[in-house]
């Protein structure tokens, strides 16, 4: 068994800041690698609803190629205030100690970071609008499913079904551990 591939240096600083501020719930490496990934491909704005305390944001930044630039917003502020500690010396990404839908009129962006740990904020509905045409929309925190419907907990996991068969959006379950899947969504 080889040893897992090193984390980028702005990844490593924001789970240090995490580690500090007590924070526990932050995207995973598998998750940040797809994010970084994805985030080489795109110009233009990137945007991240629900910034923690900025691994999410390190893992984008980590990929971004020159030119683009990133939002986040965090609702906690003493989250969004240790995650902009982060980027103090990086003008390519902005923190706001701010409910996402103060970044609406900062778009539409190339891609979008979502966590599906609030249904109701990130259907294709709410955010459809916000994502340039052949921009990408990634939602994490999924449970692995190989049923349709999909089921979680027993239940249609009606978000993952919505955003799966929107005909704005063209969506792909991926399967980024044994115990966690993304979802990949491009505006058509």
């Amino acid at each position: 068994m080889s040893a897992p591939p090193e984390l980028p240096a702005i990844v490593s600083r924001a789970f240090d800041t995490s580690r500090r501020a007590g924070y526990v719930s932050f995207c995973r490496n598998e998750t940040g690698r797809l994010l970084a990934a994805l985030a080489a491909t795109r110009s233009g704005t990137l945007a991240e609803f629900g910034t923690g305390t900025g691994v999410g944001t390190a893992w984008l930044r980590s990929g971004v190629p020159e030119g683009a630039r990133i939002l986040t917003a965090e609702l906690d502020p003493r989250l969004a205030e240790a995650a902009a500690e982060i980027f103090t010396d990086d003008p390519r990404v902005e923190v706001r100690a701010a409910d996402w839908s103060t970044l609406r009129d900062q778009g539409p962006f190339s891609l979008l970071f979502l966590d599906s740990g609030t249904p109701a904020e990130v259907t294709p509905d709410a955010v459809a609008d916000l994502v340039e045409p052949g921009g990408l929309v990634v939602l994490d925190d999924f449970a692995p499913c190989e049923m349709w419907p999909p089921l979680t907990g027993g239940r249609v996991d009606t978000l993952r079904e919505q955003w799966l068969t929107d005909k704005r959006f063209t969506a792909v379950e991926v399967l980024i551990a044994s115990d966690a899947a993304a979802l990949i969504a491009t505006r058509r």
